[in-house]
């Protein structure tokens, strides 16, 4: 059970700021689930989670600052946006490191509504000694890896500037040497991502499972 000195130390980071190009760039987050947009789903599981919590977002800003919570653009996004401008997931994560008042930042993208309410607290306790906690799921004996779902220290900021002024992008190795550590979920229906209208509609109609606890 977690406890409120666990949360304490906590901050957490919903990315919406990418350009959803697999969903004809439109803004993911504000699309419509079950009558409410997905970022809204995402809050609501992880807001007890956390002590404070923040959107990064690059559009429609005053849409996501109406559920009162911190709203973050990417720390070097041009003034003016085109969608060549977005650095993809670790810009957001950069944002989300120079703000972080507290020593962990927990990251979930804005396209999961269904994220464990236990992500934090089952990745904090397993943490130990480790840089950064990553969610996996799929087969414990090979397990797939969540690299959008994890908790890190605010102390890998230094190092994951350097990876993105070296021009590296992906989300699996920008961490390099730092200890991690993955921890399993069996429900892999929890990390559930919307990616296109098609998956959107599905999710709607019940035809994947919806149900993760």
């Amino acid at each position: 059970m977690r406890t409120a000195a666990e949360i304490s130390n906590i901050t957490g980071l919903i990315l919406a700021g990418g350009r959803a190009s697999r969903m004809h760039n439109v803004d993911k987050g504000l699309q419509r689930l079950n009558g409410k947009p997905l970022v809204e789903h995402v809050i609501e599981r992880v807001k007890s989670q956390v002590s404070a919590l923040a959107i990064n977002a690059n559009r429609n800003l005053e849409d996501y600052q109406q559920y009162g919570l911190p709203v973050w653009p990417d720390a070097d996004l041009p003034k003016s946006i085109d969608t060549h401008a977005f650095k993809g997931p670790l810009a957001g994560l950069e944002t989300g490191l120079l703000h972080c008042q507290t020593p962990y930042l927990l990251i979930v993208p804005c396209d999961s509504p269904f994220v464990p309410t236990n992500l934090a607290h089952r990745l904090f306790s397993a943490m130990g000694n480790a840089h950064i906690a990553l969610a996996s799921t799929g087969a414990e004996a090979s397990p797939t890896l969540q690299p959008v779902f994890c908790l890190m220290k605010v102390s890998l900021l230094t190092q994951l500037q350097r990876y993105l002024h070296s021009g590296g992008r992906k989300m699996t190795d920008w961490y390099g040497d730092a200890t991690a550590i993955n921890v399993f979920f069996p429900d892999e229906s929890a990390f559930l991502n919307i990616n296109t209208l098609e998956e959107l509609q599905a999710c709607s109609s019940q035809k994947f499972k919806c149900s993760a606890p």
